[in-house]
């Protein structure tokens, strides 16, 4: 393709990237060999009538649906003006205003964001999604339309004609951005072209309705409605909870009783609710742990949100986080707990940890922690009896931004799993540096029309490679299980789709999960491996 510009936006006649001709970032060995990926599929060219696809062809933003009358289109525009408004007034956008701005008027263009991004290097270099670039059609667009479009703002930038199809794929654009703020990290300014991303959803979400279904429809608004984001409303909880113990006693033949809904309890351990659907072995691995550790805690199965940590409205729309938050914040109230403990998810974290300060305080405040210290203090206190040698097999760690990058969460994960695992090895990077899984900011649930393989072909792709240069020395032999621990929920998903995408679990032995279930696992008290890709014979 051409050298695509940011006025080129504006031009609706132009593709502006094309799947098929992306020369994507080479992966190792052995998926250096031919027919070793599968090809992009071209997109279906019916799509075009009702989505945009002429940014990339890719469709993320289900709900970007095409105007069907000139008036339609008009009023779209005046929305997407009025949106422009807001974001930049102190009145309607005073908690982001300081750092969009920042972000904006500072931005020296030297691209040190672009090889920082794991989206822009994974597809070869594609213009499009360089950081600055989304950046510099706000700019453009905002100084043209709001600054006056004289002669000053043109000759500084203000020259992006402004139409549905500007809208359209600046719409779906900011849906190519998964808000790692790797780009923030390394930018010599401290300037944050992941948060204007995140700026440009808000603008689309709260002024002109319009967000993927996956994260508002499916999440935020069923969360509101039933109580979880995936529908699992208080009655399924409370049956999912028998299932667990049901579970526990086969898996270690020993019986829990889950402690539910018990007032005054030291902790309120709260999960992403995927994980009693997808991967139930992740909340039962806390309650061996937290069982045998002793420790005072309970769930919640209130209708206030006290079963699911997620708030995907982290991700577009101030009001539905702020909404999300407050109802999980009146649970643990309603429990008179003493502080939230955050189970095995990324945004989580960062949205009742940190995004909800300014929100909640005072006597509505209840503290809220990363489960990771405190499972690091059970492991240091030798509360539990712990064989690293159940657990002798390559072991790699990803480490989920909103935990390492976002909260510094780096060093507990790290003193856990070296207890427990001695073929440990890094990714590199790792840390505070490392890469994202590719399904942050809602990617990873994500999967409208062609949307999954520009996860797994792209966004996922850098993962990928680390997950490949990690194992690189036991890879090929297949006798070797190899484990990847990625203690998210999000990014246990974007990990599973990968490693189904490429076959890697069946053609190399890599398997994915927690961190808990190693600690599990490690547990000298059980007879049977708790992570069933083991062999019942493993431990003798």
């Amino acid at each position: 393709m051409e050298n695509i510009r940011p006025q080129d936006m504006g031009i609706p006649s132009k593709q502006l990237a094309k799947p098929g001709e992306y020369q994507l970032m080479p992966l190792p060995a052995p998926y250096d060999k031919p027919d070793m990926e599968p090809d992009f599929n071209a997109p279906n060219q019916s799509w075009s009538e009702n989505y945009c696809t002429s940014l990339d062809g890719f469709i993320g933003n289900d709900m970007l649906l095409r105007p069907k009358t000139t008036e339609e289109e008009q009023e779209i525009i005046k929305k997407f003006l009025s949106g422009l408004d807001k974001l930049f007034s102190e009145e309607t956008n005073r908690n982001y205003l300081q750092p969009l701005m920042l972000t904006f008027e500072n931005c020296a263009k030297c691209n040190t964001c672009s090889e920082a991004c794991h989206t822009f290097k994974a597809s070869g270099g594609e213009e499009i999604y360089r950081p600055i670039f989304r950046s510099e059609v706000l700019r453009k667009l905002y100084k043209k339309h709001k600054q006056g479009g004289g002669l000053l703002n043109r000759f500084t930038g203000g020259d992006i004609d402004i139409n549905i199809e500007t809208i359209m794929r600046l719409g779906e654009l900011a849906y190519r951005c998964n808000l790692c703020r790797r780009c923030a990290q390394t930018c010599p300014l401290g300037l944050d072209n992941g948060l204007l991303a995140r700026e440009i959803r808000k603008l689309f979400s709260m002024e002109m309705g319009i967000a993927p279904k996956p994260l508002h429809e499916n999440g935020t608004v069923n969360q509101l409605k039933t109580g979880s984001s995936t529908g699992l409303n208080r009655v399924a909880f409370l049956d999912t909870i028998e299932f667990l113990e049901d579970d526990l006693y086969e898996r270690t033949g020993k019986k829990y009783k889950i402690p539910v809904d018990k007032e005054g309890a030291d902790i309120l351990l709260t999960h992403n609710a995927g994980e009693y659907m997808a991967w139930p072995e992740n909340p039962s691995a806390f309650v061996v742990i937290f069982e045998e550790a002793g420790l005072n805690w309970t769930l919640c199965s209130s209708d206030f949100i006290g079963y699911d940590n997620v708030n995907y409205g982290l991700f577009y729309d101030d009001a539905q986080a702020r909404k999300i938050g407050l109802a999980q914040m009146k649970a643990a109230k309603e429990l008179g707990v003493r502080r939230i403990i955050v189970g095995e998810c990324g945004h989580a974290h960062k949205a009742i940890a940190l995004a909800i300060d300014r929100t909640i305080t005072g006597a509505d405040n209840t503290p809220r922690e990363s489960f990771l210290p405190l499972l690091l203090e059970i492991i240091e206190k030798k509360a539990l009896k712990l064989d690293p040698m159940r657990n002798n097999f390559p072991v790699t760690l990803h480490d989920p931004c909103n935990m390492g990058r976002m909260m510094g969460i780096v060093k507990p994960q790290r003193d856990i799993i070296k207890a427990i695992c001695p073929q440990f090895r890094e990714m590199t990077p790792n840390g505070a540096k490392n890469y994202c899984c590719g399904g942050g900011s809602g990617f990873a649930i994500i999967k409208s029309h062609n949307f999954p393989e520009f996860r797994n072909k792209i966004a996922s792709r850098m993962k990928f490679k680390q997950i490949l240069d990690a194992f690189q020395d036991t890879l090929e032999n297949t006798d070797i299980p190899k484990y990847v621990a990625a203690p998210c929920s999000n990014c246990k998903g974007a990990i599973r789709d990968i490693l189904e995408y490429y076959g890697t679990t069946e053609r190399y032995n890599v398997h994915y999960g927690g961190l808990v279930e190693l600690v599990v696992n490690a547990m000298v008290q059980f007879e049977k491996p708790f992570l069933e890709f083991l062999d019942k014979d493993s431990f003798k």
